[in-house]
This record gives structure tokens, sequence and C-alpha cells, in this order.
């Protein structure tokens, strides 16, 4: 597997001083982020998270626009690398990741119901997509709340962020390793371009990885979810892992809920998220099939 992905970005609007927070990619036997590139921009330094040593770069802006070069590799090396990164699935307990103790009592009670294992995960599974119909709100359910809320017998509105952030704290509260994991997603009908990023969930029982998409099945119509990639049609490029990041940057500490696409620091040391223009596609992904 050999591709590329460049992502394209405006700098009208941003302040002189400041920088952009990049990911670099991660290493996994699905394939790699060979090394990242970037026209209209000069590279400051190279940092890490301080919990998953996920590496990132802080890039000053020279020019209106800036285009982002991911060049990617399929690797295979005997079946060395893991297909996710084992640090995926440590818990690392914060207000994105611990279930408050009604979801967890629920997510434990339901477990066992199932009777554990890969049939205590659909079970979870199902409940999660029974307590959320699929949309962009601009209230998400966990606002406000120190931990992952308990939705009962509600149902809310929520995107693949949502509804993972969800799922992760329940599958975790009963025991069942998962990770919550993101990247670009180049939909078929738009032949390798995208304006986001996606993310989705893998569980792991006994050694054995499951992947669970609840969004994209709710996108193509269905409440019925089953394992496994892309059941909307096209292909993804693994970007990241986990929430509650923390680089060392040169203005400061920075914390955010995750680094998918690339963040603003201002001078002071605030960051916010920035809207892309687009991400483009070149050449095939290795996809988890």
């Amino acid at each position: 597997m050999s591709a590329s992905i460049t992502v394209r970005l405006s700098t009208d609007g941003l302040p002189r001083s400041g920088a952009l927070l990049v990911p670099s990619g991660i290493i996994t036997a699905l394939g790699m982020v060979a090394h990242v590139t970037a026209t209209g921009g000069t590279i400051l330094a190279q940092t890490l998270e301080q919990n998953t040593g996920q590496a990132a770069m802080i890039l000053r802006p020279d020019a209106r626009e800036i285009a982002l070069h991911y060049h990617l590799q399929g690797i295979d090396l005997d079946g060395r690398l893991p297909r996710y990164p084992d640090l995926a699935f440590q818990p690392r307990p914060c207000p994105l990741t611990q279930a408050a103790d009604d979801l967890a009592h629920a997510s434990i009670k339901l477990a066992r119901e199932a009777g554990g294992g890969r049939d205590a995960v659909r079970a979870l599974v199902a409940e999660a997509s029974a307590r959320f119909t699929y949309d962009h709100p601009d209230e998400k359910f966990n606002d406000g709340f120190d931990e992952v809320p308990y939705l009962g017998c509600s149902v809310a509105t929520g995107s693949c962020v949502d509804i993972n952030t969800y799922l992760v704290a329940s599958l975790r509260s009963a025991g069942i390793e998962a990770a919550y994991v993101y990247g670009y997603f180049f939909p078929e009908e738009r032949q390798g371009y995208t304006v986001g990023m996606h993310c989705w969930v893998v569980t792991r029982v006994n050694g054995e990885l499951e992947e669970w998409d609840i969004a994209h099945h709710k996108k193509m119509g269905t409440d019925v979810i089953s394992e496994g990639l892309n059941p909307k049609p096209g292909c993804r490029a693994l970007i990241g892992h986990s929430m509650s990041h923390r680089y060392a940057t040169p203005f400061g500490l920075i914390q955010t809920k995750l680094l998918a696409s690339p963040l603003w620091i201002d001078e002071d040391g605030k960051c916010r998220p920035i809207k892309i223009d687009g991400a483009w596609l070149s050449g095939d992904l290795l996809q988890a099939a």
C-alpha cells in the first residue's frame, strides 16, 4: 500500500502570532504515516503526547494557505506490529472516558446478563446504538458533566464522537478492553475527497479484535449494528487514538480532547480547532476488512 493525503486549510483570520499543532500520525500493521511535509508553513518543533507518545509538530504559517502532505506506506514486518496500538486500549480516566456510576452499573449488569465476552460486547454496542439518533447537535449529551452520563431509556442526538464516547465508557466500565480511534474517512461517492474526520471503536476480547462503527450504520439507515469497518462504502486512514491529550509546546502545555485535524495555538497557550478546506487522497489505502 502506498498513498498520500493532502490536507488544505486557509490561514485567513488567524493571528500573526501563534502556531498550528499538527498530528504526525501513528504506526500500525494497517500502515504508517512515513512522514509529513508542509507547504506554506515552517516546522518549528516536534512534540509528543505525554501519555500515549503520539507525535505532533508545531507549524508556523507562512502563507495564506497551508497544505499538509501525509505520505503513507503499508508495512507488514511479519506480523510484529499490532493492528491498533496497545496504548489505545489502556484506560486513562478523564471526564471524556469515565462512566458515571449509574452508567457503569447498568453496563456491568447488561454484560453479565449477556454472558460476558463477545456476547457482552454485542449487547453493549446494541444498547449504545439504541440511545442515539445520528446528527451533529450544538449541545452534546455530556456537556457540563465530569463523567459520561447514563442515558437510561432516553434517546440523545449525537455524532460519531458522542456515540463512541458513550460506547467506550460503557465497555470499559464493564471490564472490556476498548479503544477510541480516529482518522480521515473518504466516502466512496466523493472519490478521494473529504471535509472532516471520523472515529470508531475497537474492542479486544481474549486478544481478538473487533471494529464497530455505529454512526455509519445509522447514516446508512440501519440500527442493526454488525462488526466490521465501512458499512458506509469508502476507505479510512488512521491518524490517532484516545482522548484527553497533552502536548508540550513553545506556548506552554496544551490540553485538548484529542488531536485529529490541526489545532490553532494562540501565543497565550489557548487552542481551538480549525476548519479544513478539505483532504484529498491519492493511491490506495489498506483496510482492516
